[in-house]
């Protein structure tokens, strides 16, 4: 039986996967709409890896 100080901490805070997971949507977003645009499909993949790394800091402190 585990007591809660044999507990680790999670490997990923709440806030740290609500805001990875909204740059991952939005990057996803962003690439496939280039894409459906007519873009090349590795400029769509660079425009989507763009946007979701763009979105962290911006995610990071709209929520808080």
């Amino acid at each position: 039986m585990t007591t809660p100080s044999d507990t680790e901490p999670p490997f990923l805070t709440l806030h740290a996967a609500v805001v990875l997971l909204g740059a991952l949507f939005a990057g996803l977003v962003t690439g496939s709409l280039s894409y459906l645009g007519g873009v090349h499909p590795a400029l769509s993949a660079l425009a989507g890896l763009t946007t979701a790394g763009g979105a962290v800091p911006g995610l990071r402190s709209l929520i808080r």
